[in-house]
């Protein structure tokens, strides 16, 4: 058995894209657009790891999707998760959790999927402002 991919509803795929590959980092791997099933599918890796992939599935008739959450998360392991969480809120992620532990954090993409982000290897020492932020909304 052979792990190949999550797939997350999307409402507006160029939002989307632009959360997960310009400010979360991941690449387009692939795309297939079925205009007679009217969707669009968007296959999304991590930069050297295309063994593990998000299906972005956007339906092209209008559709309202609740509870982001209800399926779980997405987790990434990250090189320096005050580097990533500084990145994502400079480019306007709401941090949900800060990463006060130097080790996890979650921020949502425009769908309200909740992703985690989780500092590979040992926790960073604790550090401002990540230390003393408080959660914002849910995650």
């Amino acid at each position: 058995m052979k792990y190949l991919h999550t797939m997350v509803r999307v409402s507006n795929l160029e939002d989307s894209l632009n959360f997960y590959c310009n400010k979360l980092g991941l690449k387009e791997i692939r795309r297939t657009t079925n205009e007679q099933g009217r969707y669009t599918l968007v296959f999304l890796s991590a930069p050297g790891d295309e063994s593990a992939m998000v299906e972005l599935t956007y339906n092209w008739d209008p559709e309202a999707y609740t509870g982001g959450r209800n399926f779980g998360h997405l987790a990434y392991a990250v090189d320096d998760i005050y580097a990533t969480c500084k990145h994502l809120q400079d480019n306007g992620v709401t941090i949900n959790r800060p990463p006060r532990d130097g080790r996890m954090a979650f921020v949502r993409s425009p769908d309200g999927i909740s992703i985690e982000l989780l500092q590979a290897g040992p926790a960073l020492p604790p550090a401002e402002p990540w230390a003393s932020m408080s959660n914002t909304g849910s995650w």
